[in-house]
C-alpha cells in the first residue's frame, strides 16, 4: 500500500468520518423520526406495528443510541449489534420481496441486499474496534498485519 494511503487510513479524523458516514442511515432516520414524530408513527402503522407510538420511540432510540455508540467509539459492539439486529428485522417486516410481484419485489430485494451489506459493515466496525482496544480481560486482540 502506498505510504500516502497508509497515512490517510491511519488518521483518527478519517476513522471518525467513516463511523459518521457508516451510521448516517441510522442517525438520519432516527432524527427524522424524532423531529417528524407523527410521520414516524404513520410509518409504523403502515407496516402494521402497533402500538405505533411505542414502536416509533423504540426505533428512534435504537437508531440514535446505536449510531451514537459507534460514532463515539464506545461499546461499538453493542451499538453495531443493536443496529445489525434492527436492520435484519426490517427485511421480513418491511422488505419481504419474496411475497411481492414485479417492480415492488425488485425494489424490496435490492433494499434487502443493501441491508445485508450494511450488516456486514456493522460487523466490520465491531471487529476493527475490538482490534484497536484491549479486551476487558487485559489481553489485547492480535493486530492484523497488512499484506504488502
Amino acid at each position: 500500500m502506498p505510504q500516502a494511503i497508509q497515512t490517510l487510513l491511519s488518521h483518527r479524523a478519517l476513522a471518525l468520518a467513516a463511523r459518521i458516514i457508516l451510521t448516517f442511515p441510522f442517525w438520519g432516520s432516527g432524527l427524522d423520526k424524532l423531529i417528524n414524530f407523527s410521520a414516524g408513527v404513520a410509518d409504523m402503522r403502515q407496516f402494521g406495528l402497533e402500538p405505533a407510538i411505542l414502536f416509533n420511540v423504540a426505533v428512534l432510540v435504537t437508531q440514535l443510541v446505536g449510531a451514537g455508540l459507534i460514532i463515539a467509539g464506545r461499546h461499538v459492539w453493542l451499538g453495531a449489534g443493536a443496529l445489525g439486529i434492527f436492520t435484519a428485522l426490517t427485511i421480513p417486516i418491511v422488505h419481504h420481496f419474496w411475497t411481492m410481484q414485479g417492480p415492488a419485489a425488485l425494489h424490496a430485494f435490492h433494499t434487502a441486499a443493501e441491508h445485508i451489506g450494511m450488516i456486514g459493515g456493522l460487523i466490520t466496525v465491531s471487529i476493527l474496534s475490538a482490534r484497536t482496544r484491549p479486551a476487558a480481560t487485559g489481553i489485547a486482540m492480535p493486530q492484523v498485519v497488512p499484506a504488502r
